[in-house]
This record gives structure tokens, sequence and C-alpha cells, in this order.
């Protein structure tokens, strides 16, 4: 993949995130209603790749305001990722040239990689996840409108605990899907299946695009390492 496809990747994927967000606040206060009402203008223009240098900025100062409104990323990971992905982007539109653009974007995908592996690191030190009763306790006591066939899971600890450490070796193993493009394909498709489960048993819906708007910058560094290799 191009660097250049791999920014336009970006920024359609991540388009696709940011419309989401925005359609849920459509209901909330007007403040909040103007910011998500500005920020679903530029993604739509984003998508279309309508001036994306001047959008991308803008989507930047329309997070700083957001970032105000509510005192900070409030949804957690999800916006933490899509402000890392609307930096990003904007940086590589404003770099002078080709080379800084590509340090952005391996920045971006080095990221990424670490995000997973952190994730995998904070479970596998507590005892609670290697034993899957952290896992367990998501399920009998999830905060988060589930069906009643969801939290029957936590009836089954002996699963819940493989479950457990498949996610705890995904993450901890995922920077090794740069070691080759098999891996790589393989690992994203594993964390995005990952990402997808998270949305069905719990309805956490924005990590799935989100996510997927990191991938990009992930197949572009791997494919960028097999050259200098």
């Amino acid at each position: 993949m191009s660097l250049e496809l791999a920014i336009r990747w970006t920024e359609i994927l991540l388009s696709i995130a940011l419309i989401q967000q925005s359609l849920e606040h459509f209901f909330g206060l007007r403040d909040e209603r103007l910011h998500y009402f500005a920020r679903l203008v530029l993604s739509v223009l984003l998508l279309a790749g309508i001036q994306p240098q001047w959008v991308c900025v803008a989507l930047f100062i329309n997070m700083l305001f957001i970032l105000g409104r509510f005192q900070g990323p409030y949804n957690g990971g999800s916006d933490l990722l899509s402000m890392l992905l609307i930096t990003c982007l904007c940086a590589v539109h404003l770099m002078p040239n080709a080379q800084w653009r590509e340090y952005v974007i391996a920045y971006l995908a080095l990221q990424v990689v670490f995000s997973y592996f952190k994730s995998g690191w904070s479970k596998v030190v507590h005892a609670d996840w290697r034993k899957g009763q952290a896992l367990r306790d998501v399920f009998a006591f999830s905060v988060y409108p589930v069906s009643e066939r969801t939290r029957a899971w936590a009836d089954y600890p002996r699963l819940l605990c493989v479950m457990s450490w498949a996610v705890i070796l995904l993450e901890l193993f995922f920077p090794l899907a740069l070691l080759s493009r098999e891996a790589l394909f393989a690992g994203l498709a594993l964390a995005m299946a990952f990402h997808a489960a998270n949305f069905i048993l719990f309805g956490f819906n924005r990590f799935v695009w989100v996510w997927a708007a990191a991938y990009p910058s992930l197949i572009w560094l791997q494919a960028r390492l097999d050259l200098l290799g």
C-alpha cells in the first residue's frame, strides 16, 4: 500500500467513524449538538475528499472544542484513538515533504501497535484476568444494557478463562504482526473480530470503525519495513 493510499483510506474510515459518533449526539444539549453537527459536516467533506488538508485542520480545532465541552475524552479508548487519528491526519497534511509524512504515519502505526500491547500487559499482570474472573465479572455485572443470554456467559468460568487468555495473547503478541504481510493480515482479522465481538455482546459500536481507520497505517508500515529489510 502506498503512503498516499494509506492516508486516503485512513481519511475515509475515520470519516465513517466520526459520522457515527456525530449522529449519536443529535439529541444532546444544544452546545453539544452544535459541536457534533460541525463534526458531521467536516466528516462528510473528508469522506468526499474535498480539501482534506483544511478539513483535517478544522476537525482538529473541532476536537479541541469537544474536549473542552466534556472536559476530556469522555468515551475512553475510542475517543483517544479518534483524537490520535485526527491529530496525525492534520499533521500529515502540514508536513513539508513525503519523508515527514512517512514519519507521521509510522508514528500512528506504532502507537496503535503499542496500544494493543499495553492493553494486553495491563491484563496479564492481574490475577483476575489470568484466571478469567475479570471477564466473568464483565458478563455478570456489566452496566451496559446486555441481554440475559449474554449475562449467562458468566456461568461458564472455564470458557471465560480461555477467552481471557485468547485476548491477552492476541494483544501481547500483536507487535509480531509487523514481521510479515501474512502475519499482519491475520493479526488484523483477529483484532477486528475481537472489536466486532465487543460490539455484538456489549454494544461497543464506536470501536469497530475507529480501529479500522487505524489499520491502513499498519499495512503501509509493514510494507515499508519489508522494503527496508
